[in-house]
C-alpha cells in the first residue's frame, strides 16, 4: 500500500486507532498489532502514560519506539483545557510534538466545538505543535483549519461512537477536494465498508477506536478494519466505472457474435 506523509513524516498504514475502551492492555496491543496501524492516539486525561508511577502504563504496551503516540485533548469543552492538556502531554513524552486537537460542544452529542477549536489551533501551531484537528464536515471551517497551518483536518463521519458511518459524502467530497493537506476521516466508523467508503471517496486515511474496541471481537474487527482501508484506497487509486443512471453497459464484446 502506499505510503502517507503526515507532518514530514511517512507511515505505511492509512489506518490510526485509538487505544481506548479494551479491555485491558493486553487486548489493545493485540488488536492494534492486528489492525498493522503505526499511529495510535491516548486520551491523555483518561490513559496512564505516566502521570500515575503506581498504575499500569500504556506505554509498556505499546512502546512510543514502535508507535507513533497521537496525544488527544479527548473531555475538553475550553480551548484553554485542551492547551493545557497538549502542553502536559508534550512534557510527559519528552517534546513530542505530533498532537490531535479535539474540543467538544457538549457531552451529549460530544459534537465538535469549532469556534473553541479554531482559537485551540491558533495558540498550538504558534506553540510549536504539529496538530492534527478533529472537526465538523463543514468545508469552511476545514479551510480555516488548514490555513491556520494544521498539518491534518479530520472531519467526522457521524458522531463519535454512533457507528453511523459517512453520513454526508458531499461535504467530505468538497472538503478533500479543496484541502491540500491530509484528510482523515474521523468518528462514526462502524464497520469495514464504512472505512472503505472514506477511502473510495478521496481520504487519505481513517481514524477509529469504538469500531474495534467494542466489536465482540477486537481483534479480528481490527483486522478486517485494515483490509478495508487498504482496499478502498486501492479502489480509489484504480478508478472507478462512471455512474450511468438508467443506461446499462454490456460487459463482453457485442460485435463477433456467434452466429450473427
Amino acid at each position: 500500500m502506499d505510503s502517507i506523509s503526515i507532518a514530514g513524516r511517512t507511515f505505511n498504514s492509512r489506518l490510526l486507532v485509538g487505544t481506548g475502551k479494551y479491555k485491558d492492555f493486553q487486548e489493545t496491543r493485540a488488536a492494534i498489532d492486528a489492525s498493522g496501524a503505526q499511529i495510535v492516539t491516548v486520551a491523555i486525561r483518561r490513559t496512564n502514560i505516566g502521570q500515575d508511577p503506581n498504575q499500569p502504563s500504556l506505554l509498556d504496551a505499546l512502546p512510543s519506539k514502535q508507535f507513533t503516540y497521537l496525544p488527544n485533548t479527548a473531555g475538553c469543552y475550553t480551548a484553554e483545557d485542551a492547551i493545557r492538556t497538549l502542553r502536559l502531554a508534550r512534557e510527559l513524552l519528552d517534546g513530542h510534538d505530533l498532537v490531535k486537537l479535539e474540543v467538544l460542544g457538549d457531552p451529549q452529542s460530544l459534537y465538535p466545538n469549532v469556534v473553541e477549536t479554531l482559537r485551540a489551533a491558533e495558540v498550538l501551531v504558534k506553540d510549536g505543535f504539529k496538530v492534527m484537528v478533529y472537526t465538523s464536515d463543514d468545508p469552511i471551517i476545514a479551510k480555516q483549519l488548514e490555513d491556520i497551518g494544521c498539518v491534518a483536518v479530520m472531519p467526522l463521519a457521524s458522531l463519535i461512537g454512533s457507528g453511523m458511518g459517512i453520513l454526508n459524502p458531499w461535504n467530505l467530497q468538497i472538503i478533500i477536494d479543496r484541502l491540500k493537506v491530509p484528510v482523515i476521516v474521523d468518528a462514526g466508523v462502524g464497520t469495514a465498508s464504512d472505512a472503505a467508503i472514506a477511502m473510495e471517496l478521496g481520504c487519505d486515511a481513517v481514524l477509529m477506536n469504538t469500531a474495534i474496541a467494542q466489536a465482540h471481537n477486537p481483534v479480528l474487527m481490527a483486522s478486517a478494519m485494515k483490509k478495508a482501508v487498504e482496499a478502498g484506497r486501492e479502489a480509489f487509486l484504480a478508478g472507478r466505472v462512471p455512474k450511468k443512471i438508467y443506461q446499462a453497459s454490456p460487459s463482453s464484446p457485442t460485435s463477433g457474435l456467434i452466429g450473427s
